[in-house]
């Protein structure tokens, strides 16, 4: 899907012309054909665009003849699982237009789409850029507070009784968590680049901007590191207390077993086909019955000092 944009009088327009200067192009997994429109349009390098294709592709920034291509990674929510996970969104900044790539719609750009950011203005490309990488830092954030939400409750759960749902549902988020910690990572690598190699021309009125984004992604990475910290003592915790538990029932059942076997045993030795005592007795049924209760319980009494119940 291929869409243009640009702003006139501070209003996001539609637009069908692509070559127009100061225009934003919005490429959603583009096919050959809109790959080869965008760059005949624009003059940008094919490799540009199909690299962010890649669903691997690492974030990173380099230049070639005055173009600039950002490539970080943001935030999605796979809904079919509700796992969180990442994908790369290529940014182009030539000198007359700015390009986004990605492989499906994504919420960072929704904002901008939708007229909810302010001061927008497609033809201050850099300036557009730090506005989406802060709105990627600031979604990360509200994704991790998320996150957080619904591992106190998978663990409130876990505490009432542990089920295997719940114990996939904490590994599903211990993964999104992976993910937001390393994509946070190489984002900052990437940003730390443009403020150290001046990359990008930044103007004065963007610096605090840039150092802002900066700051919000620090924070996104200690909370996502942090509660991946977290999540993982869980895990271990909770495999813990299960193998304690499947430990208390196998000791009781155990227990069980040596009770049960001392009346059977009793039951053996006057079932056997030989003269023994109380044989001929007319109480001697009572006498056995009482017999097994005794060691019954004397092996209750046994064991219970042993705590093997």
């Amino acid at each position: 899907m291929l869409t243009v944009y640009n702003t006139i009088d501070n209003i996001l327009i539609i637009t069908d012309k692509p070559e127009e200067k100061g225009s934003w192009i919005n490429m959603i997994n583009p096919t050959e054909a809109e790959i080869e429109l965008v760059t005949k349009a624009t003059g940008i390098e094919c490799d540009f665009i199909r690299d962010v294709l890649d669903d691997d592709e690492r974030p990173r920034i380099e230049t070639e003849d005055n173009q600039i291509l950002v490539i970080i990674n943001v935030p999605i929510i796979q809904n079919a699982t509700v796992i969180y996970e990442t994908i790369p969104l290529g940014i182009i900044l030539t000198d007359d237009h700015f390009v986004t790539v990605c492989l499906q719609e994504v919420d960072v750009l929704k904002d901008f789409i939708n007229g909810k950011v302010r001061d927008l203005k497609t033809q201050k490309k850099t300036r557009f850029l730090f506005q989406i990488l802060y709105k990627s830092a600031s979604l990360y954030l509200t994704l991790l507070r998320e996150i957080e939400r619904k591992t106190n409750e998978i663990e409130s759960a876990l505490i009432k009784s542990m089920k295997n749902k719940d114990l996939i549902k904490l590994l599903n988020l211990q993964k999104s968590l992976v993910y937001f910690t390393t994509s946070l990572k190489t984002n900052e690598q990437v940003m730390d680049k443009m403020l150290r190699t001046k990359v990008l021309e930044i103007y004065e009125e963007d610096q605090d901007l840039l150092e802002d984004v900066i700051i919000e992604n620090k924070q996104a990475l200690e909370m996502s590191e942090t509660y991946s910290n977290i999540s993982s003592s869980m895990m271990t915790s909770f495999s813990s207390i299960i193998s304690n538990n499947l430990n208390i029932v196998m000791k009781f059942l155990a227990s069980i077993t040596i009770i049960l076997a001392l009346p059977t045993m009793l039951a053996s030795f006057f079932g056997m086909n030989v003269k023994i005592p109380l044989q001929t007795s007319d109480n001697g049924f009572m006498i056995v019955v009482g017999m097994s209760i005794v060691l019954c319980f004397g092996g209750i009494i046994f064991l219970a000092k042993r705590k093997m119940f």
